[in-house]
């Protein structure tokens, strides 16, 4: 049955089905619906939810359910994800499972609460201190979100890593329709690692603390192999209408919605335009969008940011084709008639 919701509450409800119970959140707009909701059904649900005095003491309370074994999470808006990313360093550090939504807003400081994508460097190439990635989702409707949401928890448990998804202001405020549909139980590795009283075992330690460089380096070269695995078996991506493309669109989230709509606008006058979207930000598909882009004439990538996923699909495409830029700050999202613009003048360039 499907149900008219939010995006923001949409994967709330998404994250409960999924098995998550327990919940630590700080009020920030425009992720408030997300925090509120959670405070209602997280004890219908048998849940715990707990306001935290900061954005700060959330992360760390996420940790530690993460370290007895429960699913856990936490959500915000951009200067509260700031405020997390040590405790994400440290999760990361120490292999524990977490999703953290971040529904970005205008930046930097405190900018404003419109939809932004300017937390794309943060969220994709570590954010904290230390050599680490979280994976990273971005969806592109509500319902993406639901079913992202619960892929999260699996990803972060069966790599034993932070997971984020990554939302704007637009997408989590949205209403759309919206279906939570049965999902078959994943086959993840027990948590063999989990703090749950030592009787009858050895004892177990949650650190990442190595004070023997040698003993660190080896811990990091465990957590490099380990990402190494997550960008060859987890990279996600959708192509539309790209195979006789002469210019592609490289977007996601609510950039892509934008990019879709002027991509049926120049095809219907007769422009062969298609669409490139990440689905993760982290691994990035770097190999699909290179062979795609090999293809096309040119690509125009489309943020709301001063340009920041731009730098990784300059990596993809190697110099084999342009590649253009247009974005938006301010907390405002580049409109459907602004990328046919856009595109429009590559196609003059071009000719």
């Amino acid at each position: 049955m499907k149900q008219l919701m939010t995006g923001n509450e949409a994967m709330a409800e998404a994250a409960i089905q999924a098995g998550c119970r327990f919940y630590f959140g700080y009020p920030i707009t425009p992720q408030n619906e997300f925090t509120a909701y959670m405070a209602r059904r997280m004890p219908e649900a048998g849940g715990t939810f707990i306001q935290s005095e900061s954005e700060i003491a959330a992360i760390n309370m996420v940790m530690g359910a993460s370290a007895t074994g429960k699913r856990a999470m936490t959500s915000s808006s951009s200067p509260g994800i700031s405020l997390k990313q040590e405790g994400i360093s440290y999760m990361a550090g120490d292999q524990l499972p977490a999703v953290i939504v971040n529904v970005m807003r205008g930046g930097p400081g405190l900018g404003n609460i419109g939809p932004a994508q300017g937390d794309y460097f943060q969220a994709t190439k570590g954010g904290g201190h230390g050599d680490y990635h979280c994976i990273v989702l971005a969806p592109s409707t509500v319902q993406e979100g639901t079913e992202l949401i619960q892929d999260a928890f699996d990803l972060a448990d069966k790599y034993r890593n932070p997971v984020i998804i990554l939302s704007d202001g637009r997408l989590g405020q949205m209403m759309e329709p919206v279906e939570f549909k049965p999902r078959p139980k994943a086959d993840l590795p027990p948590k063999d690692y989990i703090l749950e009283g030592k009787k009858g075992r050895e004892r177990r330690i949650i650190c990442s603390l190595f004070l023997s460089e040698p003993v660190l380096e080896e811990w990091n070269k465990k957590i490099q192999e380990k990402l190494m695995r997550i960008e060859e078996t987890e990279v996600r991506y959708e192509a539309t209408m790209v195979e006789d493309a002469d210019v592609i669109l490289v977007a996601y989230g609510t950039c892509a919605r934008n990019s879709k709509e002027a991509m049926r606008e120049l095809r219907a006058k007769g422009r062969k335009v298609g669409v490139f979207r990440p689905i993760t930000l982290w691994p990035f598909p770097y190999d699909a969008l290179g062979h795609m882009v090999q293809k096309a004439k040119a690509a125009l990538v489309v943020e709301m940011s001063a340009g920041q996923m731009v730098e990784d699909v300059y990596l993809a495409v190697k110099d084999a084709r342009p590649v253009f830029f247009y974005g938006r700050m301010g907390g405002q999202a580049p409109s459907a008639s602004e990328i046919v613009q856009q595109v429009e003048k590559i196609f003059k360039k071009e000719t």
